[in-house]
């Protein structure tokens, strides 16, 4: 049993105060928090000992500050403010009318909800149940909903003028959850049911931009003024670092740092005259700023040390192998029920001998046609990959895609008329040989790790000599049989 909560706080749009996360910094530092994470919905995440759980408590709600304690029933509403103006220019979309449609929700919601300009490429587009991206119309977006429970997307067919927005979520969100009728299998039905509300009728459908991650790190100019990004490799960043940096926002007239869905922190707007300052914060806590390229264009399933440890040793073969990964978002996934966004998606799950004994962790690339993140028919590249075995295999993947590139071959990648997810057909059942005195299985996918047999070997292959790792019986002692395959989507 773990001996702490896990904290979240919503930072609506991905946009904090520094004011009020100093304030939340604060009663973490005096809860003995040394330590905190942002998540992938621009959320604040720490863990927070038991002991000390009442103090926190206390601190929060003397500042109004809403928290939630081992859950995350209220996702964040996430947004592209983040990269107006510093990966974005020349949009109808600036950041007062984010901050308009913002301040206008005034409930909490229990569906994702995704504010996105159409122009960029940092944000994701579709991991939301109700995405609004803009469009070319000044102050409409395009609605896509995607089920709770469901991987198709729906396209609704009116643009949504840009105050209607958190109305329309908050009736969306009353329909799709009702007792009466939950998760609502009809899309049609659910559509006919949206209230009179300022429209346009949508006459081309959205053509999502093409993936580029811009270097989200260190000190960039724009105009008269610098942007500073800051990524950390293990994902924690320091209390008193933050605090800090909060004093100093305050300190110069910077009302806002922005919170991305790389886990990372931008801060907007600082004058030339007090970047020296900013210098000798990064300097004092020995925060570096110049990360690899192959490093930041990750996205990792929040507060997983798991995922971060196997996101650590591929990047650490990446290098080794001077593999050129430009164009290209990758994922990991070791739990069920996350939303990551990626252009290849490397996903773990338990392989299931006779659809019931858990066998080993093994490991499944996907990726999304035309390698856009934000395109959603999937294909797989391979499936069922040993650990051992996963940077060939991954580093392949990277090479076809290059390949690609090469020959001109991706093309601008659109939404499909029927946005389904479409995959490789899945065989239902995998012949296996079994010992006949013990029932062990020798599986060609997974070789023989006793007798230091690779994986991919299969039976008819194996030396006369070969024995069973449990009990020694003769390779004559084994039989074919099919067993039964369980898939399991992570």
């Amino acid at each position: 049993m773990k001996d702490f909560y896990t904290i979240r706080v919503n930072f609506k749009g991905g946009i904090a105060s520094p004011g009020e996360l100093k304030n939340i910094l604060l009663a973490a530092q005096e809860s003995q928090v040394h330590e905190v994470r942002f998540g992938l919905r621009q959320q604040l995440i720490l863990h927070l000992l038991h002991p000390f759980a009442r103090t926190f408590e206390q601190k929060m709600i003397l500042q109004s500050i809403d928290f939630q304690s081992d859950s995350n029933e209220f996702p964040n509403i996430i947004s592209s403010y983040v990269a107006e103006e510093v990966f974005q220019k020349g949009n109808w979309l600036t950041e007062g009318i984010y901050k308009d449609i913002l301040d206008l929700f005034d409930y909490k919601s229990l569906l994702k909800i995704n504010l996105s300009d159409n122009q960029q490429s940092f944000t994701p587009y579709f991991s939301g149940h109700l995405n609004f991206i803009a469009s070319e119309n000044p102050n409409f977006w395009y609605l896509y909903i995607r089920l709770p429970k469901t991987n198709k997307v729906f396209s609704f067919d009116k643009l949504i003028f840009s105050n209607e927005i958190p109305k329309l979520c908050k009736q969306l969100e009353e329909r799709i959850l009702s007792n009466e009728n939950p998760y609502l299998e009809d899309i049609e039905q659910l559509f006919l049911t949206v209230p009179t509300l300022i429209s346009l009728p949508k006459e081309n459908e959205l053509e999502p931009a093409n993936f580029t991650l811009p270097y989200y790190e260190g000190f960039n100019r724009y105009g008269k003024k610098t942007w500073l990004g800051i990524y950390r490799r293990n994902e924690f960043f320091s209390v008193k670092f933050l605090i800090k940096l909060c004093e100093l926002c305050q300190e110069t007239k910077i009302g806002e740092i922005c919170l991305t869905p790389f886990k990372s922190l931008i801060i907007k707007g600082i004058d030339e005259v007090n970047r020296g300052k900013w210098s000798n914060i990064l300097s004092e806590f020995n925060i570096n700023v110049r990360h690899a390229a192959n490093e930041l264009n990750w996205q990792v399933e929040d507060d997983s040390d798991e995922a971060l440890q196997l996101k650590l040793s591929l990047v650490e073969a990446f290098d080794k192998q001077d593999l050129r990964t430009f164009g290209l978002c990758f994922g990991i996934k070791t739990r069920p029920k996350t939303e990551v966004y990626a252009s290849i998606m490397v996903q773990r799950r338990r392989f299931k001998l006779f659809n019931f004994i858990p066998f080993y962790f093994v490991y499944d690339i996907s990726y999304t046609e035309d390698f856009n993140p934000n395109g959603r028919t999937k294909k797989y590249f391979e499936k069922s990959i040993l650990r051992f075995n996963l940077a060939e295999q991954l580093r392949r993947n990277v090479l076809k895609y290059n390949k690609m590139i090469a020959e001109n071959a991706i093309k601008t990648a659109g939404l499909r008329d029927d946005h389904k997810e479409t995959e490789v057909e899945r065989p239902s059942t995998k012949k296996v040989h079994q010992c006949k005195h013990c029932f062990t299985i020798y599986d060609a996918d997974f070789g023989d790790l006793v007798n230091n047999i690779p994986a991919g070997i299969p039976f008819s292959k194996l030396p006369t000599s070969y024995i069973c790792p449990t009990c020694e019986a003769e390779k004559k002692d084994f039989k074919a049989i099919e067993v039964k395959i369980e898939w399991m989507n992570m």
